[in-house]
């Protein structure tokens, strides 16, 4: 039975949108009107197979949280490892999720299952749900007969690379922070309170000293550019912006991230746990070996990173191991190059990337730790030096008239 997205006025003439089940629109707006509200709009879930290939479509623009998508995939495969049916499988989940946009989903893809099309072929009606990675797995795990096994990996998949980002993103949240507060006192001081300390010393007819004028100067360049820098800041960050859609000047970019002492080896590492990560669970679904590295490449964020990749696949089709083809990049770090290597010789391939993946991760979050525990404090003492120093300035004319008072 086919889904149907619906719109209508409820008894207080409030709007109500939801999903339900029925065998054609016109049944639809019966089973609204014999509810007592009044259809505005009744549309099907599924996507018609036009809409696909024109990438339009409401349904097709939707998108899911990565929780949300972790649950769904988690319930999805105990249900099927408990031996029910898919269709029902799929219709139980969409009751007990109590998210809408996950709700229409779940049943636009039973809709497509209903209609005798593979799982695959039903997340594919929403790319933008279900990335390329899933749609991939899926198919494989149906093709195997182990799609239960398969979805249970994508669901540890993606709480995985979910809690890798948040750790860094956590982590570096503090430090930022942080600096953005260090730049405001240091602003404020020199924008409102150096100005009216300085005032007295300048009505005194006092010579001076070098550090004090050298304030005084700065705050009055501040006070009079500090509207026209804040223009200039905001408007190099949106030319930055714009810059980084165009692809030579973002490869650029990247490549120069990578050139960088710590910021390079962290990128590198985060880039290369997550492709070891995807190459890991779609080798282990049995999806072949170059279409895993085109997918693989596509969740890399450099554009030197995944340009490597896909030369590798280059040499990989015409007969290259994998790990010769990664380490002639010279993108990869070497431990998950040489993993990869044993894998190959020992065919346990799955095996060894998901030991590389975890194996980056590790490093990752521990280099994220400490550069946590580094960049907080220095940015405190940056902060209390350049403070000081401030202080030290307004206050030296004050110890020179004491001095000659005396």
């Amino acid at each position: 039975m086919p889904a149907f997205e619906y719109a209508a006025l409820d008894s207080n003439g409030r709007e109500q949108k939801g999903v339900v089940e029925g065998d054609s629109p016109r049944g639809v707006r019966q089973q609204l009107r014999d509810g007592g509200w009044f259809p505005l709009e009744v549309t099907e879930v599924a996507a018609r197979r036009a809409s696909q290939a024109s990438g339009g479509g409401r349904n097709s623009q939707r998108r899911a949280s990565t929780k949300d998508l972790t649950l769904f995939t988690r319930q999805l495969s105990t249900l099927l490892a408990a031996s029910m049916p898919l269709e029902e499988a799929l219709g139980a989940v969409s009751r007990q999720t109590e998210k809408k946009a996950m709700r229409a989903i779940a049943t636009g893809v039973r809709a497509h299952v209903l209609e005798g099309r593979s799982l695959a072929d039903g997340m594919g009606a929403f790319p933008r749900a279900f990335p390329e990675l899933y749609r991939a797995t899926v198919e494989a795990g149906e093709q195997t007969g182990h799609l239960d096994r398969v979805l249970e990996r994508l669901a540890d998949y993606t709480e995985r690379r979910h809690q890798l980002m948040q750790t860094v993103v956590q982590a570096l949240v503090y430090p930022a922070l942080l600096l953005i507060v260090s730049i405001a006192v240091v602003v404020a001081l020199l924008t409102y309170v150096v100005p009216k300390v300085t005032r007295v010393f300048e009505d005194t007819g006092q010579e001076l000293p070098a550090m004090t004028k050298g304030l005084i100067g700065l705050s009055e360049f501040l006070r009079v550019t500090g509207p026209y820098l804040a223009m200039g800041l905001l408007g190099g960050i949106v030319a930055l912006a714009l810059a980084m859609r165009v692809t030579r000047f973002r490869r650029t970019m990247h490549r120069l991230l990578l050139m960088l002492p710590l910021v390079g080896w962290f990128v590198r590492g985060l880039n290369a746990a997550r492709f070891a990560r995807t190459l890991a669970i779609l080798a282990g679904s049995g999806v072949q070996v170059l279409d895993a590295l085109r997918i693989g490449a596509s969740v890399i964020a450099n554009l030197p990173m995944r340009e490597a990749v896909t030369e590798a696949s280059s040499r990989i089709r015409e007969g290259t191991a994998i790990s010769a083809a990664l380490e002639r990049s010279a993108q990869f770090p070497p431990m998950m190059v040489h993993l990869i290597a044993s894998g190959e010789g020992s065919g346990r391939l799955a095996d060894m990337l998901e030991r590389a993946a975890n194996n980056q991760e590790r490093e990752v979050e521990s280099t994220t730790s400490v550069m946590v525990s580094i960049l907080g404090p220095l940015a405190v003492l940056l902060m209390g030096v350049v403070v000081l120093a401030i202080v030290i300035a307004m206050l030296q004319p004050i110890f020179d008239m004491n001095s000659m008072a005396l």
